[in-house]
């Protein structure tokens, strides 16, 4: 099938810039861009159909690059109790925090998992969303974990979204293994990857470098084992504290590290140096009232790509809309809208190996694409809430289609 999508302005996001294409046309040929450029440029080609996008603004589909959005349980009522005085260490003594969020995915069936993740997906993709990477994580066993990822390969079946399905057993302690982080880790790198990458559950290893984690000898075995198995790495760093984790990564040439906060200098030098990207989190920096800004200077000095993500997960980032992501690494981090959006389509795509076939529109490169009832590419930082009219483009496929055009 070959469609022309015409009477649109587009920002390509070619080389992290919008790139911009005035009365544009883009040709699709399958899941494929086969031309894009302006309207007066139009070779002769013969198409199936065309389609009037009644001049909206056209940008890449989002791309979501760190998201837990699968998961048991809520914690809303921690969230109750934090703003009532009761402190994080309280709630997790009393059996809350990240364990009863373990307790509740290990008690719930696939389907129940999948139906819960679904809704929150959705929200996503109503939001333009058409990539998403999804952790496993609150499982802590071969089981729980094979489950997680099972169900994050069901959510990129049946719905219209390219998921990558990203294993982070090394996530938190499960409490099979209290006070023996050594052996859990060595039960990760033994059982646990080796299992699940057989079972083809897994593209990407990911680990949290934190000092109520894993520390980064323990992170470094199992980037070590996810080397061994072919499969690229990834790392929650600098959150909390700086233990040179985002250093780590770029050694082991990372797709990215995340978080960042606290992250240095000589930091930002071994990822630049690596062409590891910078995940940020606003979402969560936000959540937990954060007050150390990542240090945004130096990643921009040192050549650091910077991407940004929900970091949707139900107890430091509830976040539903990637697209108040851009509002606050704008207003929190101080990014330019173009440098935000630049955060959720190019930079994205390439902090999860996708960076050749998606993230910008070009010639050869999928045909995911959104295309909005907005004045100029800015107006997604800057509408706080609500929703922007939109047709949503899937692998060529119109998959959302609103459709409020301006004419």
């Amino acid at each position: 099938m070959k469609t022309l999508w015409q009477n649109c302005h587009v920002a390509t996001m070619a080389n992290g810039s919008y790139s911009i294409i005035e009365d544009a046309v883009i040709v699709t040929s399958g899941i494929f861009i086969e031309w894009i450029g302006p309207r007066g440029g139009l070779p002769a080609l013969e198409t199936d159909e065309s389609i009037d996008l009644g001049g909206a603004w056209v940008t890449p589909g989002l791309i979501d690059c760190h998201t837990h959005t699968v998961f048991g349980g809520n914690r809303s009522g921690e969230f109750e109790q934090r703003l009532q005085g009761v402190s994080y260490a309280e709630i997790a003594a009393a059996g809350g925090g990240i364990a009863s969020t373990v307790r509740a995915t290990r008690a719930a069936s696939e389907d129940e998992l999948f139906s819960s993740a679904s809704r929150r997906l959705r929200s996503l993709l109503n939001d333009g969303v058409t990539t998403v990477e999804i952790k496993s994580g609150y499982g802590l066993d071969l089981a729980n974990e094979r489950k997680m990822l099972k169900v994050i390969r069901r959510l990129g079946a049946e719905l219209p979204v390219t998921v990558r399905s990203t294993c982070l057993a090394a996530h938190a302690m499960p409490p099979e293994f209290a006070n023996r982080a050594d052996d859990y880790i060595s039960h990760i790198c033994s059982e646990m990857l080796p299992a699940l990458a057989e079972e083809g559950l897994v593209d990407a290893v990911d680990a949290f470098c934190e000092y109520l984690a894993f520390s980064p000898e323990q992170v470094e075995r199992v980037f070590v084992a996810a080397r061994e198995l072919g499969l690229p790495v990834k790392l929650h760093a600098e959150q909390l504290s700086s233990l040179a984790g985002s250093s780590l990564a770029a050694r082991y040439h990372a797709l990215s590290a995340d978080h960042l906060e606290f992250m240095t200098e000589d930091d930002a030098i071994a990822m630049g140096a690596a062409g590891t990207v910078a995940v940020l989190l606003p979402g969560a920096f936000y959540f937990l009232r954060e007050t150390q800004l990542p240090p945004m200077d130096a990643l921009r000095r040192h050549g650091v790509k910077i991407a940004i993500a929900s970091d949707l997960n139900p107890g430091t980032s509830p976040v539903l809309s990637l697209r108040l992501m851009l509002n606050m690494a704008c207003t929190l981090f101080r990014m330019t809208p173009e440098e935000a959006l630049a955060g959720v389509t190019l930079h994205a795509a390439t902090a999860l190996g996708l960076g050749n076939s998606h993230g910008s529109l070009e010639v050869g490169k999928v045909a995911d694409f959104v295309a909005w009832d907005i004045e100029r590419p800015a107006d997604l930082a800057y509408w706080l809430g609500g929703d922007v009219q939109k047709r949503v483009v899937q692998h060529g496929v119109t998959v959302l289609n609103q459709e409020v055009m301006r004419g």
